[in-house]
């Protein structure tokens, strides 16, 4: 449906190593990734945010999770595209270079980066690998690279689908989660999973690509759904496809993909979020 030129740049280099303490380290980190708050049989309701790290030449990937955006006070609710400083440490129980887990109570909020030039300069450089390039990576080298944006040379659909819910366990953390809610006397609203699902089919810059099919996990895709709850299902549907295939996929603008994998399933990547800029 669209072509988008192919990047032109060298391979971004591997991602750092944990440090090997376990001490709280300071960062400020462009947020470019808020995924879609999902059930956690361990944290609750969760959200996994990621970024790429400022300042002191250390521009690498960085993931932070647990956060639960509904409990946190509004000064901590910080957007995509805000600088934000805080401490994390490394998570120990995800193998993945790129995983922090965030002390929420350091995070201080800064201005957010405006589109154009400005956002480019400190994102464009990062657009280099091809989605078959990450996946031979994930497998040959585990764990591999799990963070990246990439620029689709083909963007050919947008599938929208019905979604059949949370599953089992995520359900079960729900009751719990809901539960303790009502034994400590705190109301709140049950997470309702979105009413569709959406995945992404192109090819990525490689000369050999077979094709992909990537599911989105951006909580763009959810907010959508919800302000637009008492719509028809067809209505939806038709807006989610303008959204994020009309608007987002056309010409006189560059698109790429967020993408980044799960902890249990490495070699499985979704599309976190999508960037655009003006060309």
């Amino acid at each position: 449906m669209s072509t988008v030129q192919p990047s032109m740049f060298d391979p971004e280099p591997d991602p750092d190593p944990k440090p090997a303490g376990d001490g709280w380290v300071d960062m400020r980190v462009l947020i470019t990734v808020k995924a879609a708050p999902t059930p956690s049989s361990t944290y609750g309701e969760t959200v996994c945010v990621a970024g790429i790290r400022q300042g002191l030449g250390l521009e690498s990937w960085v993931r932070l999770y647990p956060i639960n955006f509904r409990a946190q006070d509004a000064v901590h609710r910080f957007r995509k595209y805000e600088i934000v400083r805080l401490r994390a440490k490394p998570a120990r129980n995800d193998r993945r270079l790129e995983s922090w887990r965030p002390d929420l109570g350091s995070v201080s909020r800064g201005e957010p980066i405006s589109p154009g030039k400005q956002r480019r300069s400190l994102i464009d450089h990062h657009i280099r690998h091809s989605m078959c390039e990450l996946l031979a990576d994930v497998r040959s080298q585990p764990p591999g690279r799990s963070l990246a944006v990439i620029r689709p040379a083909e963007i050919s659909d947008l599938r929208v689908s019905p979604n059949p819910g949370w599953r089992p366990e995520q359900q079960r953390a729900i009751d719990r989660a809901v539960a303790a809610e009502d034994l400590f006397g705190v109301s709140g609203t049950p997470l309702v999973a979105p009413r569709f699902t959406a995945r992404y089919a192109y090819r990525c810059t490689h000369r050999t690509c077979p094709g992909h099919q990537q599911g989105m996990l951006d909580w763009e895709l959810v907010a959508l759904q919800h302000r637009l709850r008492n719509s028809t299902d067809a209505e939806v549907t038709r807006a989610i496809q303008r959204k994020f295939l009309a608007e987002k996929v056309r010409p006189g603008l560059d698109t790429a993909f967020y993408v980044g994998n799960q902890v249990k399933w490495e070699q499985t990547f979704s599309v976190l979020g999508v960037y655009t800029a003006p060309r």
